[in-house]
C-alpha cells in the first residue's frame, strides 16, 4: 500500500524533527513514505435510486452537441492531499498530512485563483494518541507566521462501537480517512464561499451532497469520476454501461445517508471502443430544480465542452476536464 517517496520535502523534515523532540523512541522511515491513498477504497456496490425523469432509467442523446460549443462554467474547484509516514514508534506509524484546495476562476479563457478566497493549505499530524505515551502538543512549526500545525487523534472513536485496531495498516487507513475528511472540509468551505457570492456555475471535482449550502445551490455542479458505487440495478445497470459518447442517463435522485439529496445522472464523454465499460463515464450532481431533464441536457453540453483540450498526461484524462487538470497542477505547486 505505501510507496517510497523520492525524498522528504522541507515540511516533512520539520515534522519529523518536531516528533523526535516531543516523543521518545521515534525512528525515521527512509526519508518518509507516501501512502498510496487510492488503494484504500470502499467495496464496489450497486444501489437503487429514485428516477425523477420519466418512469424508468433510459439512455438519452444530449441534444445540440457540436464541436466548439461553449461551456457555462465560470470556475473549477478541486482539492488534493499528501499522506506521509514520516516515522514510527515501536511499529506504530506516525503520519503527517498536507491538504489543499482552491477555486480557479476563468476569464477570457485564462484560469486564475479566485480573488475572494485564498487557496487553502493545511499541515497536520495524524497520530493514534491512545497508543502512544503522553506527548506535549506539537505546535509552533509554521507554514507561515499564522499557521501552527495541530495534532489530529486518529485513535478517537469514529463510531459508537469503534475499537482501535493496532495493526499498522489499519492505523494508516484511519489516518487516511482523517486526511480525507480534512480535505473535504477545505473543499466545502471554498464551495460554500463561491455559492454565497453566486458568481456563476462552478465545476466541482466530486460530489456536492456533503454541504447543505452547496447541495441546494444552482451554482454548484459536481462531476464524479469514480464509480465504486453505481446508482443503478438490473436493466438500468446495462443501460448505463452501454451509454454511447454524448449520451446521458435519465435523471435520478441520490439520497446518501447523513448527507443531502441531490439530482444526478450518468454521462459518457468518450467513445468506449477498445476500452472498458467505465471509460469516459462520469456521474453529474446538481441541486433539485424544475424541468431536471432540460437542465441535465444543458449541463451535459457544458461538461462535454470541457473535454477539450485533453487533460493529458494525466492517466484519468478520459474523465477529467482540462480545468480540473490545471487546478491539480496549481495545487501541486503550492503544497
Amino acid at each position: 500500500m505505501p510507496i517510497l517517496s523520492s525524498g522528504a520535502d522541507a515540511a516533512s523534515r520539520v515534522a519529523y524533527r518536531l516528533l523526535t523532540e516531543r516523543l521518545a523512541g521515534v525512528s525515521a522511515v527512509n526519508d518518509s513514505v507516501d501512502v498510496e491513498t487510492s488503494a484504500i477504497v470502499d467495496q464496489p456496490q450497486l444501489r437503487a435510486a429514485q428516477i425523477v425523469e420519466g418512469t424508468a432509467l433510459r439512455a438519452k442523446k444530449v441534444p445540440n452537441v457540436s464541436r466548439g460549443m461553449a461551456s457555462g462554467f465560470a470556475a473549477f474547484l478541486d482539492g488534493s492531499q499528501k499522506v506521509r509516514i514520516i516515522a514510527q514508534r515501536e511499529g506504530i506509524p506516525l503520519v503527517f498530512g498536507i491538504t489543499t484546495a482552491a477555486v480557479r476562476s476563468r476569464a477570457n479563457r485564462r484560469l486564475t485563483t479566485w480573488g475572494h478566497q485564498k487557496p487553502a493549505v493545511q499541515h497536520r499530524f495524524y497520530l493514534p494518541l491512545r497508543l502512544l505515551p503522553p506527548l506535549s502538543e506539537i505546535v509552533g512549526a509554521q507554514v507561515d507566521e499564522n499557521a501552527p500545525w495541530p495534532v489530529i487523534d486518529t485513535s478517537a472513536p469514529e463510531s459508537k462501537d469503534d475499537q482501535v485496531n493496532p495493526h499498522p495498516t489499519a492505523l494508516i487507513e484511519r489516518a487516511v480517512r482523517a486526511v480525507d475528511r480534512d480535505r473535504e472540509a477545505l473543499e466545502d468551505k471554498l464551495a460554500e464561499a463561491w455559492c454565497t457570492r453566486a458568481e456563476g456555475p462552478i465545476f466541482i471535482d466530486g460530489g456536492i451532497s456533503r454541504s447543505d449550502k452547496v447541495a441546494t445551490s444552482a451554482c454548484a455542479i459536481g462531476v464524479v469520476e469514480s464509480h465504486r458505487t453505481l446508482y443503478v440495478e438490473g436493466n438500468a445497470l446495462r443501460t448505463v454501461l452501454n451509454l454511447a459518447k454524448g449520451e446521458r442517463s435519465s435523471v435520478f435522485r441520490v439520497s446518501p445517508r447523513l448527507r443531502n439529496s441531490v439530482l444526478s445522472w450518468y454521462l459518457r464523454l468518450r467513445d468506449t471502443t477498445g476500452h472498458d465499460a467505465l471509460w469516459g463515464l462520469v456521474r453529474i450532481e446538481m441541486s433539485e430544480c424544475e424541468n431536471p431533464g432540460d437542465r441535465a441536457d444543458e449541463i451535459s453540453r457544458w461538461v462535454l465542452a470541457e473535454t477539450s483540450p485533453l487533460a493529458l498526461p494525466d492517466g484519468r484524462w478520459d474523465k477529467m476536464s482540462y480545468g480540473i487538470r490545471e487546478a491539480e497542477e496549481f495545487l501541486r505547486a503550492i503544497s
